[in-house]
């Protein structure tokens, strides 16, 4: 039996925004951090107990998914910073009237959006530079 019922009438006018995913990429993000407290809490045990808890902490760390997941954690948490001073200016009113919300086609909450990606990225590679180079002696 072919299904004849109508699709939903949103579907149509629908548009996807910057802050749908900013929305979703607080949320994911936000989990993201508290999975990474158990790395930091397994890392503070681990330096408390034993140097063959530290080692295997360091080893899991030093591997290819302790960089990854590391890396992640490191744009999860800056992301989170970037998003929370975007909604602080938000909250005084910066930029968010009616008038320039909803009436134009580029709305300044997508620039200021696909900025505050932008930077959160730039800054974990930032972040992530630095901690390489330092660890290679090339930062005093």
């Amino acid at each position: 039996m072919p299904n004849t019922r109508p699709t939903s009438p949103h579907l149509g006018i629908y548009r996807w925004r910057v802050n749908m995913l900013q929305s979703t990429l607080h949320r994911l993000t936000g989990l993201f951090l508290c999975l990474g407290a158990l790395l930091v809490a397994w890392g503070l045990i681990a330096a408390a107990s034993s140097g063959a808890a530290w080692n295997a902490f360091a080893a899991f760390c030093g591997s290819p998914i302790g960089m990854i997941l590391l890396f992640l954690w490191t744009w999860s948490l800056l992301f989170h910073l970037c998003n929370g001073i975007y909604h602080l200016l938000h909250d005084v009113g910066q930029g968010y009237g009616p008038a320039r919300r909803d009436r134009e086609f580029a709305p300044v909450y997508w620039r200021a959006g696909w900025s505050m990606i932008v930077a959160s990225v730039v800054l974990t590679v930032l972040v992530w530079i630095f901690l390489v180079l330092h660890m290679a002696g090339g930062v005093a």
